[in-house]
């Protein structure tokens, strides 16, 4: 058999230039389509993992500030209620303090008035006691009030004991021997110089008195020595009645007190 190298020649050619042509104008483009192709996913899977990354950054920073938030809002809430109560413990506070004010205001008036009452009663009581003495007294026949006063203080005078003796002796030091005579009526001489002599003998002193009147004695006598005192009137009487009557007062004060203060 016999070969025909020119048509193997113009085959191999043909064959050549059919494969040029197909890489020319088949293959390149379609590897340039190929590699065009794979870069464009490369780069949409490279934005993909840039956008997944953005969104996982995106998703902490909206847990932290969703976290730190919450944490705000517990802590506003917390001191809201913090506040809540201590207004309320100031309010609560203030008025138990307004309502015992109050009631601290309300028991001074009553006591207040209570002591004005007792007071009221206390003069009326040793006024219309004393007006009464007096008058029965008085009709007494024969009977000379202001002698037996003072016969009745000089007789108290005598009977001092011994640590009110010493007492007096010691403010009469500083008094200097000068003492002080009150009574409520003026005092005859002889009844003065009965006095005299007593607290002389009483305290072993020649002592310098002055006479003195003072109505508020109330039908009585009194010595002063360097602001102490020995006195005895009808007043004396009247402390016990006086004080009956302020525990007569203070005992339905008290009950009044339990119900409604």
């Amino acid at each position: 058999m016999l070969i025909d190298w020119f048509t193997v020649a113009a085959q191999v050619l043909n064959f050549l230039i059919l494969v040029w042509l197909l890489k020319r104008f088949l293959y390149k483009p379609i590897l340039d389509a190929i590699d065009s192709r794979e870069r464009i996913i490369a780069k949409k899977l490279a934005d993909a993992e840039e956008t997944k990354v953005q969104a996982c950054s995106e998703r902490d920073n909206y847990l932290y500030k969703n976290k730190a938030f919450e944490q705000q809002r517990d802590a506003l809430m917390q001191e809201a209620i913090d506040e809540a109560s201590n207004e309320k413990h100031r309010l609560y506070t203030e008025a138990r303090q307004e309502a015992d004010d109050m009631r601290k205001a309300r028991l001074n008036t009553l006591l207040q008035e209570q002591q004005n009452i007792n007071a009221d009663i206390n003069r009326i009581t040793r006024e219309e006691i004393f007006l009464i003495v007096r008058k029965v007294l008085k009709d007494l026949s024969g009977t000379d009030i202001e002698a037996r006063m003072s016969e009745v203080f000089i007789e108290r005078l005598s009977a001092l004991d011994q640590s009110t003796r010493n007492s007096l002796n010691e403010s009469l030091r500083d008094a200097k021997n000068q003492v002080i005579v009150r009574s409520a009526f003026e005092l005859p001489l002889p009844q003065r110089a009965a006095i005299k002599a007593v607290l002389d003998k009483v305290l072993s002193s020649q002592l310098q008195l002055c006479f003195e009147t003072a109505d508020e004695i109330v039908s009585g006598i009194e010595i002063i020595i360097h602001g102490q005192k020995i006195a005895w009137s009808i007043a004396d009487y009247t402390l016990t009645l006086e004080k009956r009557v302020s525990e007569l007062l203070v005992g339905p004060q008290m009950l009044g007190e339990g119900k409604g203060i």
